[in-house]
């Protein structure tokens, strides 16, 4: 069975602006810890003496492509990230940072998939090495306030890249849909991604501007935002969660995990809670 899988993060900053002053408060600076960067919006809420503005950050990343049906990468999947920003998370990101360094890879963006399957920069690593990696990020993730949703597409029934655009194109609108209150409850909408593929940005484009008019789009680099390697985390544990349904794990993620049980307690379960 081949899905699409759509993990996105959304991050809900307030902005306080005082009224008899005209002056605006920012508590914490976000840019700089891996949060979604303040924005103005239009819609406003009285609180006492304030004017409370609410933007929710929308973090996207995907695995996959929109190739054809091959055994060796039968899903596409695309995650999305939900963080209410106004939750100050400085701390948390602090500690993150501490302990990457510690583990010698400062200023690193984590790649969940490789890390586990020993590619790319990780070749050379021990597994026991990966292991304190993966559970530094996910142990992060594991403390944060935030939720996710997840969207999932079989490539097996998409012939040709047009099937696939109208299918993830359609499991995105049917997404947002029925959690229509929820998208309506903000000012407005930041969607980020690092617009690694041109399909997925237009479809993003296109849908989200299409149901709602308080959406912004912007650009971002995995390892400028720790909420953005999160997404990337999610996309990888949801298509493991696939994988151990039809026990297809391969032999270095069996022995990344040790077995399926193990990786559904000790790790599935607990980001599942996050699911929206």
């Amino acid at each position: 069975m081949t899905f699409l899988h759509i993990s996105l993060i959304i991050n809900i900053e307030y902005k306080s602006t005082v009224v008899d002053f005209g002056l605006v408060e920012r508590p914490w600076s976000t840019e700089r810890r891996g949060i979604s960067p303040p924005f103005s919006y239009s819609k406003l809420l009285q609180k006492d003496d304030c004017m409370l503005e609410k933007i929710l950050s929308v973090f996207i990343d995907e695995s996959g492509d929109f190739g054809p049906y091959e055994i060796h990468a039968p899903y596409y999947l695309v995650s999305m990230i939900l963080h209410n920003q106004n939750i100050d998370i400085t701390e948390n990101i602090k500690v993150f940072d501490a302990h990457l360094s510690n583990l010698g890879y400062q200023h690193h963006a984590i790649h969940t998939g490789p890390l586990i399957r020993r590619e790319s920069v990780y070749s050379n690593d021990l597994v026991e090495e990966r292991k304190r990696l993966f559970n530094a990020l996910f142990n992060f993730a594991r403390r944060l306030d935030f939720q996710y949703s997840c969207i999932k597409v079989k490539k097996s029934e998409c012939p040709d890249v047009i099937t696939m655009t109208s299918k993830v194109s359609k499991a995105l609108a049917d997404v947002l849909r029925s959690n229509e209150d929820f998208w309506n409850s903000f000012d407005k909408v930041i969607i980020y991604y690092d617009n690694g593929q041109i399909e997925l940005t237009k479809i993003l484009t296109s849908v989200f501007s299409t149901l709602y008019t308080h959406v912004e789009f912007r650009k971002v680099k995995p390892v400028d935002y720790k909420l953005f390697q999160i997404a990337d985390l999610i996309c990888t544990m949801e298509l493991l969660s696939e994988k151990a349904e039809t026990n297809s794990f391969s032999r270095s993620e069996m022995e990344f995990f040790d077995n399926i049980r193990d990786f559904k307690k000790n790790y599935l379960k607990h980001l599942k809670k996050k699911s929206l």
